[in-house]
């Protein structure tokens, strides 16, 4: 029997208080305002039945989730308001969080085995390929699955308007923390627009301009890899940096090893090698003096880029480096700039490069994303903490190079989820330097 999802309620999720009439607008910063209106996906899988002493009530841990989601919206209102694009704005007027539940007609545990992509796409509220309305009205969707065996998907949709990496795992310790009793212990903060403020002259034409020539047509293939502890520590090992350099985190040698490997698929299915450019969202909150408090809400990152040219050496220690002098850059320094009014500047120039570069003939884009020590795996909502974060599947011929990388349970390990051309990926699948350090689709037992 092929296993299904079945949607059998949806509803809105109100805060339990009303937010305060001084909070009914939260105002976007210029950083939210670069970000396109599409979600972000993740998905939480808990063996709920292994966690409690006796037999679990389903009907009781579904109700007491909404309860405590209710109360979690009224420290984090603006999920549960409307967005406004035009105004750069949340209208946080209490309408609700949209939500579902839905049976999944298999036993989690099998699931888990060998993840079917295709069923996990449908533990989201909005399937990634159709975000459409809903990605510019609703902040957050979450669908909570139920599994004959009474395990739990949690899968949530989150506009990348107004949550990041970081943010997204604040949301979930908070929710999960006033399910747990701990409502006190959770204090979000929501001034990124007054450390950020909204921009009118940016250049989102010519912003939208250069993400539609970073799509590529075809056919779309997302498949997971895992790097286990052994294949990570022989990774580092491989990246000589020279006396006195720090050798590289588990993100940089992963992250470069991809690249160099997605080039070289590239390289022997064209004949050519192409330019590339590589860009990895970075965090602001642990870059600023002082840092920022963990629950600070809100697109807190950059994303800069890297370039390697045609010519240009593809050896691991080379795009170490060249990863590495790009995200130094983003330091201290380079937040008071953009806070103190140049970050138009910074934009448009990095816009204009960007252009040039792109309009000298075809190049390679591939978008890293890193969700590396967000504390994801300790969203524990009373019945223990999740066995496996998943991301999802991407499907359509018309998409990007993207790589999502997660840490594994244990958090010894990293899973990358890749999504390249049907051809390219085959080739990849093929590639034995890049199969010696990784498995593929493996069970995230």
């Amino acid at each position: 029997m092929t296993a299904k999802v079945t949607v059998t309620s949806t509803e809105t999720i109100k805060p339990s208080s009303p937010t305060p009439h001084h909070l009914k607008v939260h105002k976007l910063s210029f950083l939210d305002q670069l970000h396109p209106t599409i979600f972000s996906h993740v998905g939480l899988y808990y063996l709920v039945d292994e966690s409690l002493s006796q037999q679990p009530n389903i009907p009781d841990i579904l109700n007491h989730l909404k309860e405590s989601l209710s109360k979690a919206l009224t420290l984090f209102y603006p999920l549960a308001g409307r967005i406004n694009i035009d105004r750069h704005s949340i209208d946080c007027n209490d309408e609700g969080l949209y939500y579902s539940e839905a049976r999944v007609n298999c036993h989690l545990l099998d699931f888990l085995r060998k993840p079917d992509l295709d069923l996990l796409n449908g533990f989201y509220p909005c399937h990634p390929t159709k975000p459409e309305p809903f990605a510019k009205i609703y902040p957050v969707m979450i669908q909570v699955n139920v599994f004959e065996c009474s395990g739990i998907a949690i899968g949530l949709c989150l506009s990348h308007k107004i949550l990041d990496g970081i943010s997204t795992s604040s949301f979930l310790k908070g929710w999960a923390s006033c399910s747990r009793g701990c409502f006190e212990s959770v204090s979000p903060s929501f001034n990124a627009a007054s450390l950020f403020p909204a921009n009118n002259h940016l250049p989102m034409d010519s912003i939208a301009s250069l993400g539609r020539s970073m799509i590529k047509m075809g056919n779309s293939v997302t498949r997971r890899f895992l790097f286990d502890s052994s294949a990570l520590s022989a990774l580092k090992s491989k990246v000589d940096m020279g006396t006195g350099i720090r050798s590289p985190s588990r993100v940089e040698a992963v992250t470069a090893f991809i690249w160099k490997c997605a080039m070289s698929v590239s390289k022997a299915k064209s004949g050519i090698r192409k330019p590339s450019v590589l860009s990895h969202a970075v965090d602001l909150r642990r870059r600023m003096v002082p840092p920022m408090e963990e629950y600070s809400m809100g697109n807190l990152l950059w994303i800069p880029s890297s370039h390697c040219g045609s010519e240009d050496e593809i050896e691991l220690n080379s795009l170490v480096g060249k990863l590495r002098e790009t995200i130094t850059e983003i330091d201290a320094d380079f937040v008071r700039k953009l806070q103190t009014g140049d970050g138009l500047s910074i934009i448009s120039k990095n816009v204009e490069e960007m252009t040039a570069l792109c309009s000298k003939g075809p190049v390679d884009y591939y978008g890293f994303t890193s969700w590396s020590r967000f504390g994801i795996y300790e969203t524990d909502f009373g019945w223990g903490k999740p066995i496996w974060v998943s991301s999802h599947k991407i499907t359509g011929s018309m998409f990007m190079n993207l790589v999502h990388i997660l840490e594994t349970r244990e958090g010894d390990g990293m899973e990358a989820w890749i999504t390249l051309d049907e051809p390219e990926m085959a080739m990849l699948l093929d590639h034995q330097e890049f199969l010696d350090f990784t498995s593929v689709d493996p069970s995230p037992f």
